[in-house]
């Protein structure tokens, strides 16, 4: 029994080693066809509007009601020692350098990523991709490194469409509904917030882009090799299951990453 554990684990081990440098030749490879000519313009345009232009309206509500608690929860915590003034510069804050990048990729994860995991797993399993490659068409050019420039546009746009319709979320609790001054509210927003932190919102949202691209495609393109139990339409629900998952954690291990190095 003790032999049978033993091996268990090995296997998995070797099996999970094997997995990460897939995935990881899989990245570069598509990074790589990113820069190679032709462009895939028709291709990036519609990916870029499906990640980010039809991913407006779900930014928009998280950040608006994010904003609002934010405003509501740092109002009755801040005037307990008197510096409800300081409204402004939490909730800028704490959307610009944290809540803006981490919100935004989750939201576009849920709505964009698992899409993507779930398309490309249809193409694996209905034998498109192989498809592809007898008509000497390379497969992860075709399929993934267009979606790869799309999310890079898409993701740092939405973070600062998020970051400002959470800062007038914050707005709306602090000084509309709760009384504190609203050019003392807008005043400390922007005297807090400096360049350095938008650029660390916005290198966190690029590397969310990366990371969450790469593992939503990644667990599409490799549905046939989930196991045996993942055949055919239940593979394709566990690659998305896994695809969501793993990208949600990868964000936040990332994200504690960057903010080490830049704080």
């Amino acid at each position: 029994m003790l032999v049978n554990l033993i091996s268990r684990i090995g296997y998995r081990g070797i099996r999970n080693i094997i997995s990460v440098g897939r995935m990881t030749l899989f990245f570069l490879s598509g990074v790589k066809n990113c820069f190679v000519y032709p462009f895939q313009l028709p291709k990036i345009l519609d990916h870029t509007w499906f990640i980010g232009a039809k991913s407006i309206v779900v930014i928009i509500l998280t950040a608006l009601f994010t904003g609002m608690v934010l405003g509501l929860q740092g109002y009755y915590s801040l005037v307990k020692v008197g510096s409800e003034a300081a409204l402004g510069s939490v909730v800028a804050l704490s959307l610009v350098r944290e809540l803006g990048p981490v919100f935004t990729a989750i939201m576009i994860t849920a709505r964009a990523g698992s899409a993507m995991a779930a398309e490309i797993g249809v193409m694996r399993i209905s034998e498109q991709v192989d498809a592809l490659v007898t008509m000497d068409i390379h497969p992860v050019r075709f399929i993934f490194s267009p979606r790869i420039v799309a999310a890079v546009i898409s993701f740092p746009l939405l973070t600062a469409l998020f970051d400002v319709i959470g800062i007038f979320g914050g707005y709306f609790t602090g000084s509309i509904m709760l009384g504190v001054e609203g050019g003392i509210y807008m005043d400390h927003v922007i005297s807090s917030v400096e360049i350095f932190d938008i650029n660390g919102g916005f290198i966190k949202a690029i590397v969310f882009s990366l990371v969450v691209t790469a593992t939503c495609c990644y667990r599409g393109f490799y549905t046939h090799l989930q196991g045996h139990e993942a055949i055919g339409a239940r593979g394709v629900s566990m690659s998305t299951t896994n695809a969501v998952v793993q990208s949600c954690v990868l964000i936040l291990i990332s994200d504690f990453i960057i903010t080490y190095f830049l704080v």
